[in-house]
């Protein structure tokens, strides 16, 4: 059986950014926006491309990530369902600082610059949200790029599958399971080290019952131990 893909109007009641619009101001916006589905590893916008729309994930999850001046590539955060993206640049109608692809199959509302206006023009409750929304990220931003700058490898890895854990994680097959499957390249990238270190640090961690990578995500086996290492 084929699955039909939900309509905007549908897709923006469950989204929480969205969900506290009126019916009329959110059919308004339905019929200007349009749902795109991504495949795990497509590219939804590029870094200095025009932002041209405003993005929200309905449902999967996306890395933002940078090209550094070196050419390596940085990812800055993981965004999930209700997750804004692009939001900032929209709103100031300058190019995306960073690229967006999907890690695993997703869908985003996508509402187009001048709707967006409108909808912030219109409806105050929605950009208090934007706000917090933003500054929350902002913050935890800033937080990883600290992190990615300085302090011992392991620990950073340690604090990244915690925080991965506590945003989605869930108990079964034997720990806590994080149903998110990374490369090692791509854990490398959000803890600001070489694909080489993320190798010998998983590898371990598999080797001591610590954290187990499965095909489809990982198991945090031992928490204590893991956030011990957080704490080094």
């Amino acid at each position: 059986m084929i699955a039909v893909m939900p309509t905007a109007d549908e897709l923006l009641r469950t989204t929480p950014i969205f969900s506290r619009l009126s019916p009329a101001d959110r059919k308004t916006i339905a019929e200007v926006s349009r749902v795109q589905q991504f495949a795990r590893g497509e590219t939804i916008f590029e870094q200095d491309s025009p932002s041209d729309a405003f993005y929200a994930i309905a449902s999967g999850r996306v890395k933002i990530f940078k090209m550094m001046p070196s050419g390596k590539d940085v990812i800055l955060e993981v965004f999930g369902p209700g997750d804004p993206l692009g939001a900032v640049a929209a709103y100031m109608d300058r190019p995306f600082p960073a690229s967006a692809s999907a890690l695993e199959d997703t869908t985003c509302v996508i509402i187009p610059r001048p709707a967006f206006f409108r909808l912030l023009e219109t409806q105050p409750s929605l950009v208090r949200g934007l706000l917090l929304g933003l500054t929350f990220r902002l913050v935890e931003l800033t937080n990883r790029l600290a992190e990615m700058t300085g302090g011992r490898i392991e620990p950073r890895f340690a604090r990244l599958f915690l925080k991965l854990a506590s945003e989605m994680g869930r108990v079964e097959r034997g720990g806590a399971f994080i149903p998110l499957a990374l490369s090692r390249q791509e854990l490398a990238d959000l803890t600001g080290t070489t694909i080489e270190t993320a190798i010998r640090t998983m590898s371990r961690w598999q080797k001591e019952d610590v954290v187990r990578t499965e095909k489809d995500g990982f198991v945090i086996v031992n928490r204590p131990s893991l956030e011990a290492i957080a704490e080094g």
